[in-house]
């Protein structure tokens, strides 16, 4: 008996498995969504040219970011809220260093001691995080991403905003997925049906149909 098979081509399930509640401590290399508050006024400054590290915080000096959307939207302090814009990121952590404790030897020189990203987890011993959130410091921002404006009081501008995002990712990422191609190697292939290029990132590909015969 014979039956024809229509090709339609493949659709990619994204894997959550990787994600983290905010008392996970973060896996060195890998890649995790995080949260940055700035002030409204830098917003545009952030998506085009990236994020200027602090020269000194608690845990010296870095791009501080937090899993924890709230953490976030506490920046910058003594700030109104509609001033302020809360960025959804990504983040590559590198070589991450857990800091949990007040007068921790590598607190501020984790850096110069090999590590890439700081982690400060919930509920620690440092008596200057009266919320108790979890915290990041990354020292490259090279490392950070903006993918999306996650809180912003102005609906116009949060739209604009998020266009704005939207096309710097685009522009900057692979043609095909439009990712940033810092998070992996993109494998660019020819499909073996219709012979367009594909990428292992897209979130589907369709391709013409065409007819299989199938004994069964």
């Amino acid at each position: 008996m014979e039956r024809e098979v229509s090709f339609c081509g493949w659709k990619a399930v994204k894997d959550r498995s990787r994600s983290l509640s905010e008392n996970q401590e973060p896996k060195s290399d890998r890649v995790y969504t995080m949260f940055h508050g700035a002030h409204l006024t830098n917003a545009v400054a952030i998506i085009n040219n990236g994020f200027v590290p602090s020269t000194k915080g608690m845990l010296g000096p870095g791009v501080y970011v937090s899993r924890n959307i709230d953490k976030a939207k506490c920046y910058p302090l003594n700030t109104d809220k509609k001033d302020k814009i809360v960025f959804k990121l990504r983040v590559r952590v590198g070589k991450v260093k857990k800091i949990d404790c007040d007068n921790h030897p590598l607190q501020t020189s984790w850096h110069s001691n090999g590590y890439d990203s700081a982690w400060v987890p919930p509920n620690s011993k440092i008596s200057t995080i009266k919320s108790g959130r979890e915290e990041d410091c990354v020292w490259d921002p090279s490392r950070i991403t903006v993918i999306d404006v996650a809180c912003c009081v102005d609906d116009n501008k949060r739209r604009e905003l998020r266009r704005l995002v939207r096309s710097k990712l685009k522009n900057e990422g692979c043609d095909l997925c439009h990712k940033d191609n810092a998070d992996e190697d993109h494998d660019v292939q020819l499909c073996w049906e219709c012979k367009k290029q594909i990428c292992p990132f897209q979130g589907k590909h369709v391709c013409k149909s065409r007819k299989i015969k199938e004994r069964i």
